[in-house]
């Protein structure tokens, strides 16, 4: 589509992909000259209705000056984009740029009037709001602020549009005709409209790919043991509610092992809601289009040989993408484990886990089958440590994730009421931005765990395109951490903290009460609790010789007690046959937890199976002898997912159960002996039932096998449940009246179009090729680095005042600019080897007068070299404090980053640097001062005066205000702040500038493009 225009080139930037209202997609392009049969077609296929509303009387048809003026666009006043699905357009939009009279216009005019037609078969699908998000994005672009449209008053639907766009509007009647007028400036009712619509559209369309009403098996064969015939067998046997279809081209029966079978998807006489496809790569193409031509809504492609094998593979699925959103359907793979969902109601395994887990309330998302299958072991067999079982509601495994991302999977769990817990794998994070707004929303209504594999890799796994990031990764696992997320490192603590999660309620506080039979085992657990920053109580012997009526009424004690949040239970065997006992210590521990239900309680037991499996009180699913496979060829052949070395992902032998007790999902245990039979299944039509299955599972008490898994899962429980209250009131961004944010942008806008900066290293300034710390990004690409003069000015327009420093070439200098500033002054150097770096010697302090600053000057040239290397200026001094630095990035992936921390090489080795996402409230800021280690400094640390805490506060406040305010300010570095007892100074500055980055989160409405 890249047609040539009278003014313009065709934008291709304006292309994307949207998700409609009922989880179906559309493509949004401009409308081009080669567009006029299409135009014909979709105005032929418009009611006479729909064409009175749009040009106010009957118009049959277009005509062909019609055709013409509506295809052929310079791009800039005048302005059309039209909704396809399947290359057809279904709606279209377009603006035309006028003057105050209402006349057409040009640049400077701001104005434009627009004007909607939707094709009635797609009409409440939500098309027209998101052409309208997308519309006026590119007028924005395109210089105009305000659109107008005048919509007769029958056409509701139309005026509905405007209306709840949420952006300030102004409406008139007139002439029988409303008008209607407003800004395109987005608000924050605005943002909050287009997010809300983003989270039902996007969820819905998750929902369809997980309950579906009916699933057909692409690539099912006659053999048992090929991938698409064990889905097939997997979706049978699992129950699934709806109707399942088999499809292969080669087949001449009507059935396939019970299942109605179909040579083509076009073939099935009924509606296709989910087609899980299982061919060559090769064949993947013709698949996909017989799906879209029966108007299948999504699909599941298990097939291997895209992305994760190369270039070609990689441009192979790119064109999957294309292809699948052509039709309007969502996709989930390439190169996909597949999907379970474990609702009564659906009962769906389009997946190659050959068991259906337990129902339960864990939502499980992974970016690889085989920690997929590794998550799924641990949490629904008895062992990898954690006796507790519990089950999934959902399971998806995305593989390349080409289409559907773990942001797609966390909208639909947000509002998903089978859901209590959300577990996620990641091994890479597409848009870290769209990621850290959904982690914070959801967080805020159940838990959110998050493990990420191969975050020191450098590079994302073979696949996975992702956004490039100048931060480290502890910087984004801080900034997830604000956002709420629970960041674990391990599969064993993704499970551990799951379970705890999903079956106990959240700890009012960090106190813990120890109590059991080991006075060994609760001093190690205390130990563990002050490791992790817990307030363990002391820890009450019970002796071996305690009862279960001990352990029950100890917990109860434990539980009554206003000073105690959480309890662990240590527990050790008795001598002897213990079947009996270990049933009735679970059965003390369950009715003394159930009469305390506000309070966490877990279970740390040493050897304990019979107590493991009271406590856990259900059943697994996999039935004796059968193995799980963690992978499986397009071709049918299966293999054992391992590591290059033979181990399995968690580093166990993939014949054996792992070092801690595990078992695969579906391997016996010798240790534990046979396997448990199969867990009743749930009456498929009954409601209540979940309802029933989770008031019985939230009984259950988590165990652990050592006192640190234990410790290590409360910890983050108490962590997220202070975050909650913290979310509860986030604070505010404090409004001040003495910044200047019109005259900030002026000057902004000003020194862009001058190119006007330096790359010197003058006063207050930072030599590009300088070093910086490893927790700030380097300058991005075309940045402009500004003046001292402009530095300055511009920071003052923001109420942040930066002492200025004089160059000092020579010694005279140096003495004019000391008279000029007043006695005593301050000499350093700004080369970029010695900047900031008072340990070298490359600063002199308080010089009272001009024999003591020429004195200092002979010395720093004697040691480090001319003038002209060391760059010498001259600053006033400064009240004494404590010595900070405060910097701000525009980071491609993850958005606008506030870092804190004290100056010095002591923290930038340590690490010792906190970070807050822009903007920040002024809670934020209060955290962000005192989240580093050496907070203690700013507060009177062994007796030193405290610093003006407060005032730095407001420092990070304003410096946020103008980096949010203006995305044109991609850097900013403040070093050294020194705080004081009263107030600050900045002594140091650098800003730089480039044009507006693509801030995809606060646009229109897309889908990512790998």
């Amino acid at each position: 589509m890249q047609t040539p225009t009278d003014r313009h080139e065709y934008p291709a930037h304006w292309e994307a992909d949207v998700v409609l209202r009922d989880g179906g997609t559309a493509r949004v392009r401009p409308i081009a000259a080669d567009d006029a049969d299409r135009l014909v077609s979709f105005y032929e296929q418009v009611s006479a209705e729909s064409k009175y509303y749009r040009f106010f009387a009957p118009y049959p048809r277009l005509s062909a000056k019609d055709v013409h003026r509506f295809t052929h666009h310079d791009f800039v006043d005048r302005v059309g984009l039209a909704a396809t699905v399947g290359g057809e357009f279904i709606a279209t939009v377009r603006y035309d740029r006028i003057a105050a009279d209402g006349r057409p216009a040009s640049a400077p005019a701001d104005e434009a009037e627009v004007a909607f037609l939707v094709q009635d078969a797609h009409q409440g699908r939500g098309v027209a709001s998101a052409l309208l998000e997308h519309v006026a994005a590119v007028a924005r672009e395109r210089g105009i602020r305000r659109f107008a449209a005048e919509v007769l008053p029958a056409n509701s639907k139309m005026i509905k549009v405007f209306t709840d766009a949420g952006y300030q509007q102004k409406r008139s009647f007139e002439d029988g005709v409303v008008r209607l007028e407003f800004d395109l400036e987005p608000t924050d009712r605005s943002l909050a409209v287009q997010r809300a619509r983003e989270q039902r559209a996007e969820a819905r369309s998750v929902a369809r790919l997980l309950a579906p009403g009916s699933v057909a098996v692409v690539g099912a064969g006659r053999t048992p043991g090929g991938v698409g015939r064990s889905i097939l067998d997997n979706l049978r046997d699992a129950g699934f509610t709806g109707r399942l279809y088999a499809v292969n081209g080669a087949l001449q029966e009507k059935e396939l092992a019970g299942v109605p079978a179909h040579r083509s998807v076009r073939d099935i006489g009924e509606p296709v809601d989910l087609a899980v496809i299982a061919v060559p790569a090769e064949r993947v193409p013709e698949a996909v289009a017989e799906c879209g031509e029966h108007g299948v809504q999504g699909l599941v492609v298990v097939s291997a040989g895209y992305a994760e094998s190369g270039p070609e593979g990689r441009e192979r699925q790119r064109e999957l993408v294309r292809q699948v959103r052509t039709y309007g359907m969502r996709l989930i793979g390439p190169n996909a484990f597949g999907v379970i969902n474990t609702s009564p109601r659906t009962r769906l395994n389009a997946s190659l886990a050959p068991e259906m887990p337990r129902t339960g309330r864990i939502g499980l998302f992974a970016q690889s089958g085989a920690i997929g299958i590794a998550l799924l072991s641990r949490l629904h067999r008895r062992g990898g440590g954690v006796t507790g079982v519990t089950g999934v509601s959902t399971f998806v495994s995305s593989g390349n994730r080409a289409d559907v991302s773990g942001n797609d999977v966390l909208q639909y769990w947000y509002d998903d009421p089978d859901t209590d817990v959300a577990l996620m794998y990641l091994e890479s994070i597409g848009n870290p931005r769209k990621f850290t707004r959904l982690a914070r929303r959801t967080a805020a209504a159940k838990p959110l765990v998050v493990v990420q594999g191969a975050r020191h890799g450098g590079a994302a796994p073979q696949g996975h395109a992702v956004r490039a990031t100048r931060l480290p990764h502890a910087t984004v696992s801080a900034l997830l951490r604000q956002a709420g997320v629970i960041r674990v490192d391990t599969i064993t603590e993704l499970v551990d903290a799951g379970l705890l999660l999903a079956r106990q309620p959240l700890p009012a506080g960090p106190r813990v009460a120890i109590l059991g039979n080991s006075e060994s085992l609760g001093l190690l657990t205390y130990d563990a609790c002050l490791a992790q920053d817990l307030r363990p109580l002391p820890p009450r012997d019970l002796t071996t010789g305690a009862s279960a009526e001990d352990f029950r009424d100890a917990l109860a004690h434990a539980l009554a007690d206003d000073a105690c949040d959480a309890v662990v239970v240590t527990a050790i065997p008795a001598v002897g046959e213990r079947s009996a006992a270990d049933a009735a210590l679970a059965e003390a521990l369950r009715s003394a937890s159930a009469a305390a239900p506000a309070k966490p309680v877990l279970v740390v037991h040493v050897e304990l199976g019979g107590l493991a499996e009271a406590l856990s009180a259900a059943a697994s699913t996999a039935p004796a002898g059968s193995t799980a496979p963690a992978d499986t060829t397009a071709d049918g052949t299966s293999r054992v997912a391992t590591t290059p070395d033979g181990a399995t992902p968690d580093g166990t032998s993939p014949f054996a159960g792992t070092p801690d007790g595990a078992t695969p999902l579906g391997a016996a245990s010798a240790a534990a002996g046979p396997a448990p039979q199969t867990a009743p299944v749930l009456p498929e039509a009954a409601d209540g039932a979940g309802a029933e299955s989770a008031a019985v599972d939230s009984r259950l008490i988590p165990a652990y096998p050592a006192a640190e898994r234990a410790v290590r899962a409360l910890a983050e429980a108490v962590k997220y449940g202070q975050w909650r209250q913290e979310a509860a009131d986030p604070g505010r961004v404090p409004e001040y009246e003495d910044i200047d944010e019109k005259g900030a942008a002026e000057q902004i806008g000003r020194l862009l179009v001058d190119g006007e900066g330096s790359t010197t290293a003058e006063a207050g300034q930072t030599e590009p090729g300088a070093a910086v710390p490893a927790w700030e990004p380097g300058p991005a690409e075309g940045a402009l680095t500004l003046g001292p003069d402009d530095t300055c000015a511009l920071l003052a327009r923001y109420g942040i005042d930066v002492r200025r420093a004089l160059p000092a070439p020579t010694p005279g200098e140096a003495v004019a600019a000391a008279e000029h500033l007043g006695h005593p002054v301050a000499l350093k150097t700004t080369a970029p080897h010695l900047r900031h770096r008072a340990d070298l010697g490359g600063v002199r302090l308080d010089l009272a007068d001009e024999e003591q600053l020429r004195r200092a000057y002979a010395e720093l040239t004697s040691l480090f070299g001319e003038p002209e290397e060391l760059r010498p200026v001259v600053q006033a001094m400064a009240p004494r404090g404590v010595d900070t630095v405060v910097r701000a990035v525009i980071d491609p992936a993850a958005g606008a980053v506030l870092s804190f921390g004290l100056a010095g090489a002591a923290s930038e080795l340590l690490g010792d640097t906190a970070h807050r996402l822009i903007p920040v409230t002024d809670r934020d800021a209060a955290s962000l001062v005192r989240s580093i280690r050496t907070a203690p400094l700013l507060f009177g640390w062994r007796g030193s005066a405290p610093a003006d805490v407060a005032a730095l506060e407001h420092l990070l406040l304003r410096l946020s205000r103008l980096v949010d305010d203006h995305p044109e300010v991609v850097s900013v570095s403040l070093e050294p702040v020194v705080v004081a007892p009263h107030g600050l100074s900045v002594l140091g500055a650098s800003v730089r500038l480039a044009p507006p980055p693509a801030r995809d989160d606060l646009g229109p409405r897309t889908l990512p493009v790998y």
